[in-house]
């Protein structure tokens, strides 16, 4: 479910954007001058938040690109396994199994309280508290 529409130009550092379907963080943004005879182009670069790729991309400015909706939420780990954990929502209560991120993996163990985040359908475990 997107949340809103935004354009190129109106792109700031820290925005995230759907980019060919995937969720990404707007790094940074170099806009061009309008020139006699066209419009202001836009160099983006972004961070994907799941995979890690940088992706640079190259658009006329008033593109319009979707902001997907982000929902973070506690949870509590029941299992762990080497790629993802069986974690319990502390709002809903249900049991969903959630890919861990690489930069916490070393950290995630039983009984310990998490935040993972949904973006369009996919989860992973972001942060560990």
């Amino acid at each position: 479910m997107v949340l809103r529409l935004t354009t190129a130009h109106s792109s700031k550092p820290g925005t995230v954007l759907l980019i060919e379907g995937e969720a990404a963080t707007v790094k940074s943004n170099d806009i061009s001058k309008t020139g006699k005879h066209g419009a202001s182009k836009c160099r983006i670069e972004a961070i994907e938040i799941f995979s890690g790729k940088k992706k640079v991309i190259a658009v006329p400015g008033d593109t319009k690109f979707e902001v997907p909706m982000m929902d973070k939420r506690k949870a509590q780990v029941l299992s762990v396994s080497d790629t993802s954990a069986s974690v319990m929502d502390l709002a809903s209560f249900e049991t969903i199994d959630v890919p861990i991120m690489e930069e916490v993996k070393g950290q995630v163990a039983v009984e310990k309280q998490v935040e993972y985040w949904d973006i369009e359908g996919k989860k992973m475990i972001m942060r560990v508290f």
